[in-house]
């Protein structure tokens, strides 16, 4: 499938095939268009209308620091620039509860979902201050704001974590031009609904947000003008099964 884009840099509109890559990632722009990622990292630069797009996926676990840092240094070198960062690295384990918590697996979550938005960050920051101009989204959840069972203790923890990232870094960063947006998307229908002890039906995932619903959504922060600041975005499926409570949606 594909989607169009705005790029932050330049306006031109790109398109970029959805990256469906590993377990650990993020999105970054580097000068035109920019692609968001289920997984290991996907940048992208744009060209002239009139010539050959072009994109290169580097592979990352952003649970490592130096390959976070590696990889950014190398997109500076090739462009010069970094102008969006998508922190879309996700995961949760099948053993969620306090019954069945296994230290291993809150390791992990942390790790991923909380350690290695913070390395994108950091990684970014630099060229961000000194162009004076950068954007970055971090994709939490809905349990970053709503505490409930199913998502799990490390799961809605490292959510929450997020969030208070997010602003954290705006009351920082604001001076210097940078701008940061927490979006935290309700139930998607995406692979990561596998590792649930009770695996959605298909036509309860119908009634889910898309992942083309959350590239819309990330497409519109990344193409607002650099005066703009959408602190945070909390989004969910109009069958909202948080709301309606049926057995199936608290499992």
């Amino acid at each position: 499938k594909w989607r169009e884009t705005r790029g932050l840099g330049d306006r031109r509109r790109q398109r970029h095939r959805r990256s469906r890559c590993g377990s650990a990632g993020g999105g970054w722009l580097d000068g035109g268009g920019f692609g968001a990622s289920q997984g290991r990292a996907r940048y992208g630069r744009g060209q002239d209308r009139n010539k050959r797009r072009q994109s290169r996926s580097d592979p990352l676990d952003v649970s490592i620091a130096a390959d976070v840092n590696k990889v950014a240094e190398e997109i500076l070198k090739r462009h010069g620039r970094i102008d969006l960062l998508v922190n879309s690295a996700g995961v949760n384990v099948p053993k969620r509860s306090w019954a069945d918590m296994e230290l291993e697996g809150w390791d992990k979550l942390v790790d991923i979902n909380l350690n290695g938005v913070l390395y994108c960050m950091r990684a970014v920051l630099p060229a961000m201050r000194k162009q004076k101009d950068g954007c970055i989204i971090n994709v939490a959840s809905w349990a970053g704001r709503h505490v409930s069972k199913m998502p799990g203790p490390a799961y809605t923890t490292t959510k929450h974590a997020v969030l208070a990232l997010t602003h954290s870094f705006n009351m920082d960063e604001c001076v210097n031009g940078l701008r940061a947006c927490c979006l935290s998307p309700g139930e998607v229908a995406t692979p990561i609904l596998k590792q649930r002890p009770v695996v959605p039906s298909e036509e309860e995932q119908a009634r889910m947000l898309q992942s083309e619903d959350l590239g819309r959504t990330i497409a519109f922060v990344a193409s607002m003008p650099p005066r703009v600041c959408m602190n945070e975005i909390l989004i969910s499926p109009t069958w909202n099964r948080g709301f309606i409570q049926t057995p199936h949606s608290r499992d």
